[in-house]
């Protein structure tokens, strides 16, 4: 696979296109974003992608991407219709955008929806894959060489799609969300900021380490952490009895539901 083709050049198809880059890929990337041609030439300065058309990008491609928002998404399906898109592969980045919707408009056309993260940067993202009807192997293998590029993959039936993205879809905010809370709480100790922020970073990326190469699950690993009548244990007590473990699963749902709520609102 030597060409892939971009309709949108956002946050997330630009991860995609910085993992590539950075992952040694050597394809041909086309990208057309018709709505802010100044990121465009900065994608094209930065990853020496090619600005193209939306012709010449269906034309060139293998794979075509659809990584624009979700309420455009029906849009771009309605000019995709009028090219004959036969032998090529479709993968739809959009959030809430189901298969269902794809296809429809896209029939008899190999279609891919993928749920990644914007960890796709730095080649650690965890991207959730659902095939449509008409994919073959050769299909699957394509969408694998793009995501595995940029860090794991998870085959998934859609049931599973808006689960999957309360965990590592959206999950990123979240982790993000609490290292501002860490760094906020070492700055009103009496941290310099930069310090604060400094210790909390690679303190995540150091348990991020060693959940991935430890082998161990990360209630063992919590586990290793808590002496009996020490500090971490006094922490960890105001946790549990602030019921962190039922704000995740409220926030989890909250995100979930919202993807159900999308495919419903996109689907009509």
């Amino acid at each position: 696979m030597k060409n892939i083709g971009f309709i949108g050049g956002g946050n997330i198809a630009e991860a995609i296109i910085y993992g590539l880059r950075q992952a040694g890929g050597q394809q041909h990337i086309r990208v057309v974003n018709r709505s802010n041609a100044e990121r465009l030439q900065r994608l094209v300065e930065t990853y020496e992608v090619i600005p193209e058309s939306l012709p010449g990008l269906l034309t060139a491609s293998e794979v075509v991407v659809i990584a624009v928002k979700p309420k455009d998404v029906g849009g771009v399906l309605e000019m995709l219709k009028a090219y004959d898109l036969k032998n090529k592969l479709v993968i739809s980045v959009a959030a809430g955008i189901p298969l269902a919707l794809l296809e429809k408009h896209l029939p008899g056309i190999a279609v891919i929806r993928a749920m990644p993260n914007t960890s796709s940067a730095v080649l650690h993202s965890v991207t959730g894959l659902v095939q449509g009807n008409d994919v073959t192997l050769e299909h699957v293998r394509m969408a694998e060489q793009i995501f595995k590029a940029v860090g794991h993959i998870l085959w998934i039936p859609e049931s599973q799609m808006n689960a999957l993205m309360s965990v590592s879809g959206s999950g990123p905010a979240y982790f993000y969300l609490f290292t501002e809370c860490l760094v906020q709480a070492g700055v009103e100790m009496g941290l310099q900021e930069a310090d604060a922020e400094m210790l909390a970073r690679e303190t995540l990326i150091g348990v991020g380490k060693m959940m991935a190469e430890s082998g161990k699950s990360p209630g063992r690993l919590r586990e290793e952490v808590t002496s009996p009548n020490g500090t971490t244990i006094e922490a960890l007590q105001v946790f549990w009895e602030g019921n962190l473990k039922g704000i995740v699963q409220e926030a989890a749902n909250a995100c979930a539901q919202r993807g159900v709520e999308m495919e419903g609102e996109y689907s009509v």
